[in-house]
């Protein structure tokens, strides 16, 4: 079995989906993409692809090794996010090939349906506490929402606001229903502990994020001075960029993207190393839905496995989108990654790929906010 051709199309509202083709027909599928700089990724795609044509798809750990270890540069947002896409399809190539599903391959499943989770959303307290419930009240057992962008310290107005919101969200749900909150490496450290120690009495099932990750030191800060687990990954890339945040506590709910971390193998290894630190593994997605089938292979493998993110279920891109029961998802059982693209329900999506992150600024001064 050969490699034929790798193509990646841009499709709205900001997806970015690989198809890897072979010589003897397969096709496997992928996301190849950064929020924001899709075609730079593509680009980098565009640059191994002279070095995957003609070879054999199936050697996976081989190709990887030499996709990230040859480009001597390793790491980063964009040569793992390329590498994620193209592994993911090869994976579903291999799982096609033997008529198996991925978690199969990856030493069998040891969960029959896998957590979901929900956004929940709103301007206003009220409208928080109405997205809440009606989550709840659809089956869902873990709700997550995010908090507003601050300065690098805040008033007692701020505070309490933050507060009220989660309070809402607690009242709408009950005790029996989760909930998370994504600080987005939007607040600064000083701010996170602030924030947490006044919403310790909801316990929280985590905090994302409570600050941006260059400094591991200063998570770790944060992660002794509350009662309330952290999470982190998003923005961290290969087994390596986990090491140091496991080594040093800073987190215990790990969250690697399997569209930047490296793919679906680096990202069981990353499961496998928290698994050492008795740490959770709950793979973040805010992206379409062949990274969610991918995800959902892995979490169905993974035996520390929490909960899974997602944004989008497939309807308008899969000819058979997943399907939420009782806030959980059924053990998928097609070959491979298990979905088919639909291409002709997908002709009206296809854009150029020019999606920007929209910037963010202070209503008071106009300075630049993190995003």
């Amino acid at each position: 079995m050969k490699i034929a051709s790798i193509n990646i199309i841009h499709v709205l509202p900001r997806l970015s989906f690989l198809i890897m083709t072979t010589e003897c027909g397969i096709t496997g599928y992928g996301e190849a993409i950064v929020e924001g700089r899709s075609r730079t990724v593509e680009m980098a795609v565009k640059e191994l692809e002279p070095h995957l044509i003609g070879q054999d798809p199936r050697r996976i750990e081989h190709l990887w090794q030499m996709m990230y270890r040859g480009t001597f540069y390793r790491g980063g947002p964009i040569l793992s996010s390329a590498i994620s896409g193209l592994e993911q399809a090869m994976w579903d190539i291999l799982g096609k090939s033997l008529g198996v599903p991925v978690y199969q391959l990856l030493g069998g499943h040891v969960r029959d349906r896998i957590r979901m989770y929900k956004h929940v959303h709103g301007a206003t307290t009220q409208e928080l506490y109405e997205s809440a419930k009606q989550a709840a009240d659809e089956g869902f057992t873990m709700v997550k929402t995010a908090i507003e962008i601050a300065h690098i310290l805040e008033t007692p107005s701020y505070l309490f606001r933050q507060i009220e919101r989660v309070e809402a969200i607690r009242s709408a749900i009950g005790n029996n229903v989760d909930f998370a909150i994504d600080f987005h490496g939007r607040i600064s450290p000083a701010l996170a502990v602030q924030i947490a120690k006044g919403i310790e009495k909801f316990n929280p099932l985590f905090i994302e994020e409570p600050c941006l990750p260059e400094n591991v030191d200063t998570m770790v800060t944060i992660a002794r001075s509350t009662s309330i687990p952290i999470a982190t990954g998003e923005r961290l890339f290969t087994k390596w960029g986990f090491r140091e945040v496991l080594e040093k506590q800073a987190a215990f709910v790990i969250q690697p993207d399997l569209a930047h971390c490296g793919g679906i193998m680096e990202g069981k290894k990353i499961a496998a190393m928290a698994e050492t630190y008795y740490a959770a593994f709950a793979s973040h997605n805010p992206l379409g839905p062949i990274n969610l089938a991918a995800s959902l292979q892995l979490a169905a493998n993974v035996p520390n496995f929490l909960a899974q993110e997602f944004v989008l279920l497939g309807e308008g891109y899969l000819k058979k989108p997943f399907v939420i029961k009782d806030g959980y998802i059924d053990l998928p059982e097609g070959p491979g990654l298990g979905i088919e693209l639909d291409e002709e329900a997908m002709q009206d999506k296809i854009y150029a790929g020019d999606f920007d992150l929209p910037r963010e600024f202070h209503s008071d001064d106009h300075s630049v906010a993190d995003w």
